[in-house]
């Protein structure tokens, strides 16, 4: 093989890899049903079972997105997302945002623990407002990008048994 021959790569952008964005994106824009499901008025159990229905159909659409963009275009959507959210998330943050962070990784989980147990206690005590757990939901997820990179990797190592705590600011 000819040193020309192999620096060829294959042309990950073509009508495949379009397709494959194009399920992608349809496998969470599917989750718009169920809240316009239950603006429309449908009944609870309906709105379960399309839940459930939906679960299986993002299962089943991001794994025809493997299927449909084939390894070397997966790898390309993998680049492109990683290196979109990594312009979002530094590395390293300050002690204000850490402990910002902190609180709002902290908080919503907290508070999601105790709710059934406020619930009994004092029932009515809590307003039951969808807004205020979207809200918590939302803290949750802007926690990550707060508390930047390196969380990522503190917090993967929670479930890593061999891991082991090296405190930089010790000497």
């Amino acid at each position: 093989m000819n040193p020309a021959q192999a620096t060829v790569v294959p042309n990950t952008l073509g009508w495949r890899f379009k397709l494959g964005i194009g399920i992608f994106v349809l496998a969470f824009a599917i989750w718009l049903l169920i809240p316009l499901a239950a603006a429309v008025g449908v009944s609870g159990t309906k709105i379960a079972a399309l839940t459930g229905t939906l679960f299986i159909a993002n299962k089943v659409l991001l794994l025809l997105v493997v299927v449909v963009m084939g390894k070397a275009g997966f790898q390309e959507l993998k680049r492109h997302m990683s290196g979109y959210v990594a312009t979002f998330v530094p590395d390293t943050v300050n002690p204000l945002r850490h402990r910002i962070g902190i609180v709002m990784f902290c908080l919503p989980l907290i508070l999601a623990f105790l709710k059934p147990y406020i619930d009994t206690m004092w029932p009515g005590l809590r307003p039951n407002i969808w807004q205020l757990q979207l809200l918590g939901d939302v803290m949750l997820i802007a926690s990550f990008f707060v508390l930047g990179g390196n969380f990522w990797g503190k917090f993967r190592a929670l479930f890593v048994r061999t891991a082991r705590v090296i405190d930089a600011a010790t000497p």
